[in-house]
């Protein structure tokens, strides 16, 4: 997918969101949304709390989990279009980040807990041969 800003990713949003109150005459999911637009389920539901803060749609949970509904889809014209690196891109590259350093620290604990564990059993072993 080429690079497009979070104006146009609003635009996209609040067009999927019609859609589907034309065609079903409810509102519609975020997981519905992301499919025909093409966005994973992490960067629709980034973009979706974005548009909510930004009062352009309205998050309302119900009985069959969030529902999409638009609020005022002029507020879209307010959202700067000519950002080279939107805020989203960095974001998301910041959470891809955090997530690699968790899972390396996960990993150097396994590897250190590892290390313990032999060391203790090789003293146990060089304990029981002693006696």
């Amino acid at each position: 997918m080429k690079e497009i800003n979070l104006y146009t990713q609003a635009h996209l949003v609040v067009a999927a969101i019609r859609i589907f109150e034309n065609q079903d005459n409810t509102s519609t999911s975020i997981e519905k949304v992301c499919e025909i637009i093409s966005f994973s389920l992490e960067h629709g539901n980034f973009i979706c709390k974005k548009l909510e803060e930004l009062g352009i749609i309205e998050i309302v949970q119900g009985a069959y989990g969030p529902g999409l509904f638009i609020k005022d889809h002029l507020k879209i014209e307010e959202i700067p279009r000519d950002e080279e690196q939107s805020k989203l891109e960095e974001e998301l590259e910041k959470f891809r980040k955090d997530r690699e350093d968790l899972s390396n620290k996960v990993k150097s604990f396994q590897t250190e807990n590892a290390e313990r564990q032999k060391k203790l059993f090789t003293d146990l072993e060089k304990k029981l041969k002693q006696h």
